[in-house]
C-alpha cells in the first residue's frame, strides 16, 4: 500500500511525437513505447516509456483546438505538460479537490485504475492528475504489460520535477492542498517532499516562456550529463544506496 502520493508519470507536449520519442529512447536507452489509442479522443497521439516503474510520456496534437495544442501555442515551444500522481485514497483526494474549489476537467473510473484531471488555472504550472491503481504496482495507462501487474523493469525512475510558476509559494501551497501534503521553503524554491516515495517537487520563479514543468529528475545506476529534450531539462542522479550516490 502507498503511504502517500507518488509521482507516477510526467508528460511532455511536443509538436512531433515520433521525433521526440525517438530522441528520448536514444538518450536513455528506454524500450519501445506504448502508444495509447485512447488519447485520440483528446485529439492527441502519444508515446509512453517506462522509467523504472514510473513513466515519461510524450503527447502531440493531431487535431486543431486541443488543450495540448493551445498549450504549445502559449509556450511557443515543446514543454513539460502534465504531472500524474498515484494516490493511496482517491476518494479522499477528490473530496479535497472539491472542498478547495478546484475544477475537474476529466475523470475515468475503471476496476483497476482511475484518473482525475484538474483545471490548470486552479492548480498552476501544469495539468495535475490524481490517479489510483489496483494492484498499486500496476499502471494501465502504460499499456497491457502494466495492466493488473508490473513486469520486470529496470531500476530507477522519476525522482522529481521543477515547475516554473509566477508565484512559487502560492502554487506550491495549491499543489500541496490537493495532494494532502505540506510545503517547505528552501533557498530559491518552495518544495513539496514526497518523502515516502523518495521524490520532490520544486517550485521556482517563471522565466521567459511562462509557467510549465521545466526539469525532470531521473534516478539511475550512473550519473549522466543533463540533457534538454522537448523543452525540458533532464537531470540524471544516482539511485540512493549505489556506490556513486555514496561518493
Amino acid at each position: 500500500m502507498l503511504a502517500g502520493p507518488r509521482l507516477r508519470q510526467v508528460a511532455l507536449v511536443a509538436t512531433d511525437c515520433d521525433t521526440t520519442a525517438a530522441k528520448l529512447q536514444e538518450e536513455f536507452g528506454w524500450p519501445e513505447p506504448f502508444h495509447d489509442p485512447g488519447v485520440g479522443r483528446f485529439g492527441l497521439t502519444n508515446a509512453v516509456f517506462p522509467a523504472g516503474d514510473t513513466f515519461v510520456e510524450v503527447v502531440a496534437p493531431i487535431q486543431a483546438g486541443t488543450t495540448a495544442g493551445r498549450y504549445l501555442e502559449r509556450r511557443g515551444t515543446d514543454s513539460g505538460y502534465m504531472a500524474i500522481f498515484q494516490m493511496p485514497d482517491l476518494a479522499a483526494a477528490r473530496h479535497r479537490v472539491s472542498a478547495a474549489g478546484v475544477r475537474v476537467v476529466w475523470t475515468a473510473d475503471f476496476a483497476d485504475i482511475a484518473g482525475t484531471h484538474l483545471h490548470p488555472k486552479d492548480v498552476p504550472g501544469a495539468i495535475v492528475s490524481l490517479d489510483w491503481a489496483d494492484p498499486p504496482e500496476s499502471w494501465r495507462w502504460a499499456g497491457p504489460e502494466w495492466t493488473g501487474r508490473a513486469p520486470a523493469h529496470r531500476p530507477g525512475g522519476v525522482r522529481g520535477l521543477t515547475i516554473e510558476v509566477i508565484d512559487p509559494a502560492s502554487a506550491a501551497e495549491r499543489w500541496a492542498e490537493v495532494l494532502g501534503m505540506t510545503v517547505t521553503q528552501q533557498p530559491g524554491a518552495a518544495v513539496i517532499e514526497l518523502a515516502h516515495a523518495g521524490q520532490d517537487l520544486r517550485f521556482v520563479p517563471a522565466t521567459g516562456r511562462g509557467e510549465a514543468i521545466t526539469e525532470v529528475r531521473l534516478t539511475g545506476e550512473r550519473h549522466g550529463q543533463p540533457v534538454c529534450l522537448a523543452g525540458v531539462r533532464f537531470v540524471r542522479e544516482p539511485r540512493p544506496g549505489t556506490a556513486e550516490s555514496d561518493g
